[in-house]
């Protein structure tokens, strides 16, 4: 992906209007009202704080949404509200829903995590094929990235950075360690379309988005044209800026070629994101033993337990076991299973980092269990 600020000057002025005269207030709700309004206080502090144009925030809570609310601006510049319906894309938590797709055809029988890649796949580089796909699932493949700091290998097409990638050496034995790479989640896509007999998106639409009720969400880039999609902002430093150049909030654009959207290519709403998250706690999507497996930390060939299981970043195991998605430096979900929770904040600001204050709204709708397992958060910075 390749990403750059526009040089564009923005109406600061238009972030100094109170955000409550943006938001878009939920269905009335009773048992947690008092929990509600501490998330409401603390999501706005915090986009004041954060410089946070535009967000939409959804709480699950023992199946149904208790929370859904849109603050700030869609689009800075013309004053575009966000609302419940604003398309916020998901990046790299688009991963969550692909990790679900290949559960769904490991459930139905297509699809055997356990075996290699050449099963499924052929004209793969003989040391690519012997990778298990749950190794491609949680990042343990050992395989060299098709994006570099710049884009797509060599800042071409997908067809030539595929070619470049392809001629690449391992860079370690699959297994022997986590290594977070864009090829992974390439390979599965490829993957499911052959399994299920469709391209990656249909099997999606069909399988996910029909089944749970997902109208809005959509797959793209900043330089598709996608109806209500929030704008994307950034405070850092333009490149021709001098060192000292004061902040200044400016546009921010990301590229994604189609073979690349089942690592990082959804645009959807906060709400959509917590009725999948329903749906999944409800046996709709995959039934409970696949959950259980696909949220159990895929181990190292030491024994270790690696920090992704499959197709989902293990936030933390304490004091209860968290998975989630994150993408972009802007979107965030945390599932809090043995709470019955979920926290889902979707923003349009690369560098809002959602995942880094969720656990405090986590905290507003009930106190977790008290377990000894630890690991540390796993954090991302502005890729895909």
């Amino acid at each position: 992906m390749r990403f750059s600020a526009l040089r564009t000057p923005v109406l600061l002025a238009a972030l100094a209007v109170p955000l409550a005269c943006f938001a878009a207030p939920s269905a009335p709700s009773t048992a947690w009202d008092p929990a509600n309004a501490q998330a409401r206080r603390f999501v706005q502090d915090t986009m004041q704080a954060r410089r946070i144009p535009g967000l939409q925030i959804a709480v699950v809570k023992d199946g149904q949404l208790v929370l859904t609310e849109a603050y700030g601006l869609a689009n800075v510049e013309n004053g575009v509200a966000a609302t419940r319906d604003t398309r916020f894309p998901l990046n790299s938590a688009t991963k969550s829903f692909t990790g679900v797709a290949m559960a769904q055809l490991a459930q139905a029988g297509r699809v055997d995590l356990q075996a290699p890649v050449s099963r499924y796949l052929d004209a793969l580089p003989p040391a690519w094929g012997k990778v298990q796909v749950r190794q491609l699932l949680a990042h343990t493949s050992g395989l060299p990235d098709i994006l570099d700091a710049q884009g797509l290998l060599g800042g071409s097409t997908e067809e030539q950075a595929w070619t470049q990638v392809t001629a690449l050496p391992v860079e370690a034995a699959p297994g022997e360690r986590f290594r977070y790479n864009q090829t992974n989640y390439v390979l599965l896509a490829r993957i499911i379309a052959r399994q299920a007999g469709m391209p990656y998106p249909q099997y999606m639409a069909r399988h996910q988005f029909d089944v749970v009720g997902m109208p809005r969400t959509t797959f793209g880039d900043s330089y598709d044209l996608v109806a209500d999609a929030a704008t994307i902002y950034s405070w850092f430093p333009r490149r021709t800026d001098a060192a000292d150049a004061p902040q200044r909030l400016s546009h921010w654009f990301y590229d994604l070629s189609p073979g690349l959207w089942a690592g990082a290519g959804m645009l959807t709403t906060a709400d959509e994101v917590g009725r999948w998250i329903i749906a999944l706690s409800q046996g709709k999507l995959l039934r409970p033993d696949g959950v259980r497996r696909m949220w159990t930390p895929e181990r190292l060939n030491n024994g270790e337990p690696g920090a992704w299981s499959a197709g989902w970043p293990i936030m933390g195991t304490a004091p209860d076991l968290q998975v989630g998605g994150m993408g972009g430096a802007r979107a965030a979900f945390i599932v809090y299973p043995e709470r019955r929770l979920a926290v889902v904040v979707l923003t349009n600001l690369v560098g809002a980092n959602p995942q880094d204050f969720i656990a405090p709204i986590a905290a507003f709708y009930g106190a977790a269990p008290t377990t000894d397992a630890s690991r540390p958060s796993t954090k991302r910075t502005a890729t895909p």
